[in-house]
């Protein structure tokens, strides 16, 4: 592991920008025209205030989760480190700041969605003991054809 002095915080909008760009980097990572653009990250951390994490260092954002619940259930999205910053542990200090905001706020689950192309991720959920679900079949239904999704390659 690298020794890297980083800080985690609460994200905010003001975060935004370089959150964007650091999506922007990641491989295997899609992003949605709609729901990850400034007024639906705003609309997600608004009703999330609390949950939601950044890690800077070196004076700039190098790691970001979107997280909220919806009362019973939490849910991480867009779990990401900068690559030069990999392999400091600033992945999984991330996760559990986001899982003790949940607790705080009474949930008692959380669940993360990596896709399949996402080899890197998947493997870090992996190894840090998520449970791989093969007992259920995720579904969703599309309200707006407009919410497009780029896949980072």
């Amino acid at each position: 592991m690298k020794d890297i002095n980083y800080k985690i915080r609460v994200m905010t909008i003001d975060d935004y920008d370089e959150v964007y760009s650091l999506w922007q980097t990641i491989h295997g990572f899609g992003i949605r025209s709609i729901d990850d653009s400034r007024e639906g990250v705003d609309r997600f951390l608004k009703r999330n205030p609390t949950t939601s994490v950044v890690a800077v260092a070196d004076g700039k954002v190098v790691g970001a989760i979107l997280c909220g619940h919806d009362g019973r259930r939490g849910c991480l999205y867009h779990v990401c480190v900068d690559e030069n910053y990999r392999k400091c542990g600033i992945g999984k200090i991330m996760v559990v700041a986001c899982m003790r905001a949940l607790q705080a706020e009474g949930i008692n689950k959380v669940s993360i969605i990596a896709f399949k192309i996402n080899e890197l991720g998947n493997h870090f959920w992996k190894e840090e003991g998520w449970t791989f679900r093969d007992d259920l079949n995720y579904y969703d239904f599309t309200l707006n054809e407009d919410n497009i999704t780029r896949f980072n390659k």
